[in-house]
């Protein structure tokens, strides 16, 4: 019995994976791949009001970010292990501008607020080295293309025949 109790937990993991692997979900690399295929030419800057809409992180290098529903920029931030991993990050910003080799991603827990900065608890600074922006409606495109549709033919024995 013992042996059968063991058995059952090592096939429960095999089981879980194999029901993940079948989700609808894009894997990391092909979201990664979908927002490199929507992003535009580098720039130097762009505007940013302090509030974040949403972010994505693609992987410990790269993180997308969302100031508001229609706009995105991709940024390059190598060397930022913790932004898989992170709950919240933040952005700084001068005059309300982010500039590429200026600027950073902060990684952390409990806010950004200035007393945290202060205290030198304000997350891991992670200096972007690229901003591009994000064609949104581009990105929105490749997602619906990707979809799997299912058509099937109808049985024509419950189409009714329209009447004139």
């Amino acid at each position: 019995m013992k042996h059968l109790r063991i058995l059952a937990w090592l096939a429960l993991p095999m089981t879980l994976g194999a029901c993940a692997s079948l989700s609808g979900r894009p894997s990391d690399q092909q979201r990664r791949a979908d927002y490199e295929a929507a992003a535009g030419p580098a720039q130097n800057s762009f505007l940013f009001y302090n509030s974040l809409w949403s972010w994505e992180p693609l992987g410990t290098d790269r993180v997308v970010v969302y100031a508001r529903p229609k706009q995105a920029w991709l940024l390059d931030v190598p060397g930022c292990i913790d932004l898989p991993f992170t709950n919240t990050i933040g952005l700084t910003s001068n005059l309300h501008r982010v500039s590429v080799g200026f600027d950073k991603v902060l990684t952390g827990r409990g806010g950004f607020g200035i007393d945290r900065v202060q205290a030198g608890r304000s997350g891991i600074p992670c200096t972007i080295t690229r901003i591009r922006p994000v064609d949104v409606t581009k990105l929105k495109q490749a997602e619906v293309e990707r979809r799997p549709v299912e058509e099937k033919p109808r049985d024509s024995a419950t189409v009714q025949p329209s009447k004139p």
